[in-house]
């Protein structure tokens, strides 16, 4: 895929938070939606055609991460509440709290079979909560880390997490092993590459670097964006082509995944862009801000 694909024509504004938006997903096909931010509430979109769907309301402070199973019947979030909430999105119902984190809860994830949310706190701890359990106590509670914990993945045996520690570390559930890969960086956001093999690392030293999951190496690093303060995501396109990543003056930044280079950039936001989330088959992406809007962008 060449660069003149990426998305970078605006097609729809997303409208009706309230304050910063401090995260936004698409499900698991691309059709819908998820957001989050300082108004406390989560919103569920249509984003194709600019339209807002539900608004889920409970948390007690603002909500910071959010996700969707893979059938879109539940979602989980969390926040500066301490707490993980485990939603009927049909109905907007809070089926469970989960209570445990000490601190305010940064990122969250469904397993596969979304029996099990994983979050990241800045307790410093990863914890696990068995959503078909009855009991609000973690089933697992991972606490190896230096400082607050702040973006967390997971495979069918894995969990990885990133640290502002300076760490990204992968905890083999299988067989108790744990590696850490120390990036001399604090890490505020991880992701995958779609086929797995790679890990992205957003850094607060404005890079972005690329390693290789099984090995190690490090693969990468993209910069020209910057990042010191803010928690932003930043996510491989669908074909694993290039790298986005949002930046703390408004710009977004595609970079070519191999060679490094910024093949395009343009301002998106009026502020901070908090969140970019690459559509998991068209070229497509959305992009959330402090400025508290949602854009749409498609090639």
């Amino acid at each position: 895929m060449g660069s003149e694909n990426l998305p970078r024509t605006e097609a729809n504004v997303l409208r009706g938070h309230e304050g910063a938006v401090l995260a936004a997903r698409f499900n698991s096909n691309g059709e819908y939606v998820l957001s989050c931010g300082k108004d406390r509430t989560i919103r569920l979109w249509n984003p194709h055609r600019g339209l807002h769907i539900k608004t889920y309301k409970s948390h007690g402070r603002e909500v910071r991460d959010v996700h969707v199973t893979a059938d879109n019947s539940k979602l989980t979030s969390c926040g500066g509440d301490r707490q993980v909430f485990y939603w009927d999105v049909a109905t907007g119902r809070v089926i469970r709290k989960f209570r445990g984190h000490d601190s305010e809860v940064n990122a969250v994830k469904f397993n596969e079979y979304a029996s099990v949310v994983v979050s990241a706190g800045y307790d410093r701890s990863l914890r696990a909560w068995d959503c078909r359990s009855q009991s609000t106590e973690p089933i697992q509670i991972i606490d190896s880390f230096a400082d607050s914990v702040m973006s967390v993945c997971l495979t069918k045996t894995e969990i990885i997490a990133g640290s502002v520690d300076g760490t990204v570390r992968t905890f083999d559930i299988r067989i108790g092993r744990e590696t850490s890969d120390d990036l001399g960086h604090p890490v505020n956001c991880i992701s995958l590459s779609n086929d797995g093999n790679c890990v992205l690392a957003n850094c607060l030293d404005s890079t972005l670097r690329l390693f290789d999951r099984s090995t190690g190496e490090s693969l990468q690093e993209y910069k020209g964006h910057t990042c010191k303060s803010f928690k932003m995501d930043s996510c491989l396109t669908n074909s694993d082509a290039h790298v986005a990543g949002g930046s703390e003056d408004g710009y977004i930044y595609f970079w070519d995944l191999v060679d490094a280079q910024v093949v395009s950039s343009f301002r998106a936001h009026s502020s901070v862009v908090t969140s970019v989330s690459y559509h998991p088959k068209d070229d497509c992406m959305i992009s959330a801000s402090v400025d508290g809007l949602i854009r749409v962008w498609k090639a």
